[in-house]
């Protein structure tokens, strides 16, 4: 019988040592990626309301309309940020983890030796607690107005939870089994959502009201709820978003994956087209199971999931394979410092005051319409200068 760590994995190329060993290239476009993710909840969108205001122009109208979350199903691009942010946390784990394998000599991350296991558990444990402190301090926990008016879900409390889970899979079980936990993730929360009654309301209600996850997140998350009746990033819903971050380890494990059969430019290919058909899955799936980013459904999923693998492929084509990477740089140094950048624009710091302070002298002679556009173009530069100086004295918040 084979030792456990000479059982090969079908996402690690083992025709010869060195090619194991090797030390993996950063992707760049993964650090452009989240930075072009960030940029819209930073100051983009801002930039793009206020420009639709001042031209009327219809694509920028059209613009601005999706820089709005909807109101329940349906999608636009903005629905689509949070989840392309979790689905970048899953595609950088494997690259994480490649130097501990190439240490512990071993193809696989479940065939890690225990000891290595319970210390990333622990940098895992970590890391999610930390961050779901930090989604209750963006909350406004320091704002103190009792525990009744707290809200202890949050963005990135959700993406702790989310890629802690998804982690445990991946560490725990080989591609084939986490395909089946990922199947299962979603299949069963439909199931529940479809056919366990919710008191008042029966069973199936995908309404904010009467759908089973706003029911549990009535039932069990402590404080005060997004929507008073309902969280979006509420207890059950988590299930689903764990299939989120495992479709990005998915992608890391695929793209980590060294093979003179699946040269870069192949991968990006591949990685477009099962975009194109994760799409069409869940808009059939949106036919009984409607899309929607508040349920977090399981077609929302595969929908969300189609299109990060399309902006991730489109990224790395151009960034990594075609070597066009100069344009890409402000979106690097946003995506290097992201929670940093994302804790600073949610209150930490007052951009606009800043911006009015360093600009004002100038922007109040352009003419009233534009003052707005140009207010905010400011905030984008002085949000820019500072994720230079910090890009430039490696000063970068890591959790």
């Amino acid at each position: 019988m084979p030792n456990k760590s000479e059982v090969p994995s079908p996402l690690v190329n083992t025709d010869n040592e060195k090619s194991k060993a090797a030390k993996l290239p950063r992707l760049l476009s993964l650090d452009a990626l989240r930075g072009f993710d960030m940029f819209w909840i930073m100051s983009g969108e801002g930039v793009v309301h206020a420009l639709a205001r001042a031209t009327n122009w219809p694509v920028l109208l059209w613009m601005s309309g999706q820089l709005h979350h909807t109101d329940w199903n349906g999608i636009t691009f903005y629905d689509m940020i949070f989840p392309l942010f979790l689905f970048i946390a899953g595609v950088s784990m494997p690259y994480s983890m490649h130097n501990k394998m190439i240490k512990a000599n071993v193809n696989d991350a479940q065939f890690l030796p225990k000891a290595d296991k319970r210390t990333i558990y622990l940098a895992m444990l970590r890391r999610t607690l930390i961050l779901l402190f930090l989604g209750m301090v963006v909350n406004g926990l320091f704002k103190w107005n009792g525990y009744e008016q707290t809200r202890f879900a949050s963005v990135l409390g959700r993406i702790g939870l989310a890629w802690f889970f998804a982690g445990l899979i991946y560490l725990n079980f080989s591609v084939r089994q986490q395909l089946v936990w990922f199947a299962a993730l979603l299949l069963g929360y439909w199931a529940a959502m479809m056919l366990i009654p919710v008191p008042g309301y029966g069973s199936g209600v995908l309404t904010m009201h009467g759908s089973l996850e706003s029911y549990v997140d009535r039932l069990l998350l402590p404080g005060r709820l997004h929507d008073k009746i309902h969280d979006p990033e509420g207890v059950l819903s988590t299930i689903p978003a764990i299939g989120t971050a495992m479709l990005g380890i998915f992608t890391g494990q695929f793209l980590k994956y060294q093979s003179i059969k699946w040269p870069m430019w192949e991968k990006g290919v591949a990685l477009f087209i099962a975009g194109l058909l994760l799409i069409a899955v869940g808009a059939l799936w949106d036919l009984t199971f409607p899309i929607n980013k508040r349920l977090w459904t399981s077609s929302f999923v595969l929908f969300v999931g189609g299109w990060s693998l399309i902006f991730l492929s489109v990224f790395y084509l151009v960034i990594d394979v075609a070597g066009y990477r100069k344009w890409a740089f402000p979106f690097v140094i946003i995506g290097v410092n992201s929670i940093l950048i994302y804790l600073a624009s949610e209150g930490m710091i007052d951009f606009q005051h800043t911006a009015h302070y360093f600009f004002w002298g100038l922007i109040q002679y352009v003419s009233p319409v534009w003052q707005a556009v140009w207010q905010a173009i400011a905030i984008v530069a002085i949000q820019l200068a500072l994720l230079y100086f910090l890009y430039r004295n490696k000063i970068f918040l890591k959790i």
